[in-house]
């Protein structure tokens, strides 16, 4: 028996031995010139595939390059086929080993879509994309270091009703970059921030600058309208439908009539003008032309 108890303190010694090497202890101060050493454990294996159907823009695909570029822990995948349902995307996600999904879908070459998965149970949320802004674009001058994790900043606003909650921790997840990936950095310099505005989620990326703790914008920073929030991947029950939103299409409709009804405007006060013109403007007096004496001038200009 004391054999036994001898051998099982040493496999626990050995045991307890391997965790502590496994565990990396960072210092609180690294020299520039110091190699970085990473943690090997890596518990939080959140992956999100980014990816489009064909027929987007040049600015929506600069957009979906600059997530990738901005979430180290993002996958990519080939443009989908706009004739292919939604649910083939449940399959490319376990094939890519990724359980969340961002997928932007484009209509029409101008309206934008977006679909924020949690794959394969759900939820899903579809919002449409406005006010694209780039990281390319020269008013943008921040700068932040390519594979760092990002802190996530959510407007108040958030805790105010059942549907903001759950799209916020659906962005938590799919934005926020685990803990130790292998691809990211252990540096945080950049915040993304979600913030809701006249009914819409407002995306903005700031860079912390290390002399006084002010913000730079980075980008990409665009609006995200939400159109409603699905209890499946990609589908099923509609758990909230946005009752202010209109479609673009819609949008459109309504300001072609617009148009026209100025135009119609416009012809009915002319037609109206023509009707009020009286056609004489003045009536005369016949008593007038006794006082008018005939001269001999007036008789040779008259022939």
């Amino acid at each position: 028996m004391a054999k036994r108890k001898r051998i099982s303190e040493e496999n626990t010694k050995q045991q307890t031995g391997k965790r502590q090497k496994k565990e990396i202890v960072l210092p609180p101060v690294i020299t520039s010139d110091a190699p970085v050493h990473r943690q090997t454990k890596w518990t939080n294996k959140q992956r999100t595939l980014i990816f489009s159907s064909r027929g987007i823009s040049f600015r929506t695909r600069h957009l979906m390059l600059d997530l990738r570029t901005l979430m180290p822990h993002s996958k990519a995948e080939p443009k989908m086929d706009r004739k292919d349902k939604l649910f083939i995307i449940n399959e490319v996600c376990e094939m890519k080993n990724c359980n969340k999904c961002l997928y932007f879908e484009g209509k029409k070459k101008q309206d934008v879509y977006l679909w924020a998965s949690n794959v394969p149970k759900g939820p899903s949320a579809k919002f449409l994309v406005e006010n694209i802004h780039t990281m390319s674009e020269l008013k943008l001058t921040g700068n932040c270091l390519r594979g760092s994790r990002p802190l996530l900043s959510f407007d108040k606003a958030f805790d105010s009703e059942p549907h903001w909650l759950l799209l916020k921790e659906l962005f938590t997840q799919i934005f926020g970059t685990p803990n130790h990936h292998p691809k990211s950095q252990p540096f945080t310099d950049h915040v993304f921030t979600f913030s809701i505005q006249d009914n819409r989620v407002w995306f903005r990326n700031y860079q912390i600058l290390a002399e006084d703790g002010s913000l730079a914008e980075i980008g990409p920073r665009f609006v995200l309208n939400p159109i409603r929030i699905f209890a499946g991947s990609f589908g099923g029950a509609t758990l909230y439908q946005n009752p202010h939103y209109v479609s673009p299409n819609e949008y459109r409709r309504a300001l072609r009539r617009s148009q026209a009804s100025k135009y119609n405007n416009r012809v009915e006060a002319r037609m109206s003008v023509q009707l009020r013109k009286p056609e004489m403007t003045y009536r005369m007096d016949p008593t007038d032309e006794v006082f008018q004496t005939i001269t001999a001038e007036s008789v040779k200009n008259s022939q």
